[in-house]
């Protein structure tokens, strides 16, 4: 039997990212495999052939014209791949606000689909599920209660844990951590994690250094360690932190350790909301959207909470503060109510034990690999 010839179809820079941790796991189990892909620097260099001619589209809320028109664009480019291409299958990577498009055109013109990190269907857009029906053979989930909820409604689905955990040296020492990123080893530490997108980071991390700000008002020593994601530029960064006149340490490209050497974290709703907890360090999670976007999504969302990590609670663990909420004095005022509360805040750390439970063990990419090279032989 000659080798299988996959396409993978990514998105945002956090697809890019699992989609080459797939392509890694798909490689080791058949080198011969060729993957084709959509995607970025993490794609490629994990040795899958990317599609030429594609716009990048990295946009949350209420799409503007160009982002529309850069849709358009690579819908009809991706069509013709779809027609040209011999495929024993496509496997698309969370982004499904453009994926399930693809997925209906691939499906179409008789390609195998098969998806990877599901559309959050129990958060918003649950008709989505009719689309996903038709044209999905396989869903592959990486959050527990997900699984259920597609089997239930008849799509054929896998949960196989989350790809954080590959990323993870559990269990982080604090003074460990801080010590590796040259820290002191005593004095309070507030991690803050502005988000990975421009449209994140501009209007939360002034409101997050300013409450880091109000705090050494109190103890002098309190320290600010931002988390800057790959995705942002430090000239970027370093205009908004000058702007606050705090001294900040800014870490590039260690998330985990910023979070395992904070007391405390300041955190933009998000997969890093999930992460945090996965460490073990407590947090306060922040965000805002646009007017427009916020008030769609207020009429349409279907769960309680924003964060990713109270959802798989399925309670409110972690404070959210949202919005007209999300404000240096809002933020001030519950972390200094969180640090001041050790129960609650031991109670929370307990909480993310239990998290961590439930998001199954390591190796999520490999079987996901598994998953994706059973349906296109079956």
């Amino acid at each position: 039997m000659s080798a299988p010839t996959l396409l993978i179809v990514t998105g945002e820079a956090s697809g890019d990212l699992h989609g080459a941790n797939l392509a890694k796991a798909l490689k080791a189990r058949d080198p011969n495999i060729r993957l084709l892909g959509v995607g970025g620097q993490h794609m490629r260099a994990a040795g899958v052939e990317l599609l030429q001619g594609l716009k990048r589209l990295d946009a949350v809320g209420v799409p503007g014209p160009v982002t529309i028109g850069k849709g358009i664009f690579n819908l009809f480019t991706m069509k013709r791949f779809f027609k040209e291409l011999n495929l024993n299958g496509v496997v698309f990577v969370d982004n499904p606000s453009m994926n399930l498009r693809l997925a209906r055109m691939a499906a179409k013109l008789g390609h195998r689909v098969i998806y990877y990190i599901a559309p959050q269907i129990w958060a918003w857009g649950r008709h989505r599920i009719h689309l996903i029906k038709r044209v999905v053979r396989r869903m592959i989930v990486i959050l527990p209660f997900e699984e259920a909820i597609y089997r239930d409604a008849g799509v054929p689905c896998d949960f196989v844990g989350h790809p954080l955990l590959d990323t993870l040296a559990l269990p982080y020492d604090r003074r460990y951590a801080r010590k590796q990123l040259g820290l002191p080893e005593g004095g309070l530490i507030i991690g803050v994690l502005p988000g990975s997108r421009l449209s994140e980071v501009q209007p939360l991390l002034p409101e997050m250094i300013q409450a880091v700000k109000k705090m050494r008002t109190f103890d002098p020593d309190v320290r600010c360690v931002v988390g800057q994601a790959q995705s942002i530029s430090s000239d970027c960064l370093e205009a908004l932190i000058d702007r606050e006149k705090l001294p900040v340490t800014v870490v590039a490209n260690q998330t985990n350790e910023v979070m395992a050497a904070a007391d405390l974290l300041l955190v933009a709703s998000g997969t890093a909301t999930l992460q945090a907890a996965l460490v073990g360090t407590p947090m306060i999670i922040t965000y805002r959207l646009s007017w427009l976007t916020y008030h769609i999504a207020k009429r349409i969302a279907l769960v309680k909470h924003l964060g990713l990590v109270n959802l798989v609670a399925g309670r409110g663990v972690v404070p959210e503060l949202l919005q007209e909420e999300a404000t240096a004095d809002r933020l001030f005022e519950e972390a200094m109510s969180l640090l001041k509360d050790r129960e609650r805040y031991r109670s929370m750390e307990q909480s993310f034990i239990s998290i961590r439970e439930q998001m199954g063990a390591p190796g999520a990419s490999d079987r996901a690999a598994e998953v994706v090279l059973a349906e296109c032989q079956a």
